[in-house]
């Protein structure tokens, strides 16, 4: 089995690394309130996945990005909009369904989307996304464009056939794409060591296509922009694809219906006590680049952020009803009277 590395070494400045210990608490503020207002009963329809415990992923792989890249993901998708600059107000007028959400409020949770910085979108479909990275990534290789694209996955979707068809035609055409498997241990309420003939997903995904493959500590989030660069330049060096299995941990169910009890309590005290932010507020903190005033200060700022999303999307308009035919790519076939 693959060695999994932890090291943190400094690979930003001060200014950036502010900048990633607040999209990750803003991230961490927006899953928490979103879930209230589901549990209310009356804001929010439909599926909801929430991110919390995972941010270091996002963030620290989408900082190393150019503006110009892409990104494609799964359906527990709002960390990583949201790492690549959608508002918190687009973002939480899309969860109620909102004109003003980043879909015209007619996606929803699993469906945020963002073509002019990169989000391409949420997907449903457990690892239907994943071929359209590699098309993604065709496309920049096909114009001559240095342009990457970030796919990121779940543990869960390794055994569907798509990933790994993708997985084999990237590696053939040498395609600059890199995929992220969010390894959180479980897909849906399966853990790896149940659904997985193999839990080094690394070597049973990467070595088998020739793929450069790396495990990582994904908590590590100067590990994680560490690891997304190297492949990222392998990549527009014409190098082709690479495979990042990113070690993290969900702290809420799969989704907001699912009580979690098919994990140990002690195990999911272990990953809280751990949590990633915190772990880097202390790392920021020994090197001399904030302190608890300043932390605080931050917290408050992305509360009042997070709040005024809310009022924001209360206060927007429903997409009106004639909008069902709109955003389709075939016309309906509407009867005569």
């Amino acid at each position: 089995m693959a060695s999994v590395q932890t090291e943190a070494k400094p690979i930003v400045d001060q200014t950036k690394a502010l900048d990633w210990l607040r999209q990750m608490l803003l991230i961490r503020r927006f899953e928490e309130r979103a879930e209230m207002l589901y549990q209310k009963g009356n804001k929010i329809f439909g599926f909801f996945h929430q991110y919390s415990g995972q941010e270091p992923v996002a963030v620290g792989s989408i900082g190393v990005l150019r503006e110009d890249d892409w990104v494609i993901t799964a359906y527990r998708d709002h960390g990583h909009a949201l790492a690549l600059g959608m508002s918190a107000r687009s973002g939480m007028a899309e969860l109620l369904g909102k004109v003003t959400g980043c879909s015209k409020g007619k996606g929803g949770s699993m469906h945020f989307f963002d073509a002019e910085k990169g989000m391409m979108g949420g997907h449903a479909i457990v690892g239907s996304h994943i071929p359209l990275a590699a098309g993604f990534a065709f496309a920049s290789k096909y114009r001559g464009e240095d342009r990457v694209a970030l796919c990121y996955l779940g543990d869960g979707a390794i055994n569907q056939g798509g990933v790994h068809e993708a997985l084999n035609m990237a590696a053939l055409w040498k395609l600059p794409v890199i995929y992220i498997v969010e390894n959180n241990l479980y897909a849906m309420g399966t853990s790896l060591v149940r659904s997985s003939s193999s839990q080094d997903l690394t070597t049973r995904c990467a070595v088998p296509y020739g793929i450069p493959g790396h495990q990582i500590n994904g908590n590590d989030i100067e590990l994680m922009a560490r690891t997304t660069l190297e492949c990222v330049e392998h990549a527009r060096a014409g190098e082709g694809p690479s495979f990042i299995e990113a070690r993290t941990y969900r702290y809420k169910g799969h989704s907001i219906s699912d009580p979690g009890k098919y994990r140990m309590r002690d195990e999911l005290d272990t990953y809280i006590k751990n949590d990633p932010i915190v772990i880097y507020e202390n790392i920021l903190k020994d090197r001399g680049w904030i302190d608890d005033e300043t932390i605080e200060a931050m917290r408050e700022e992305v509360k009042a952020e997070i709040e005024d999303s809310i009022e924001f999307a209360e206060r927007s308009e429903d997409p009106p009803v004639a909008a069902v035919y709109e955003d389709i790519t075939v016309a309906p076939f509407i009867p005569q009277e």
